[in-house]
């Protein structure tokens, strides 16, 4: 039951079409890194 309600919230979240963007764009890309254990 998990797994179904996750992906029910993902598919919410997903947008319905890509984005659009060419070579020489410039993108933000936004991760935190955690290092250690």
């Amino acid at each position: 039951m998990n797994q179904e309600l996750l992906k029910k919230i993902e598919a919410d979240s997903l947008r319905k079409e890509p984005l659009n963007f060419s070579v020489g764009d410039t993108v933000k890309v936004h991760v935190r890194v955690v290092e250690g254990d």
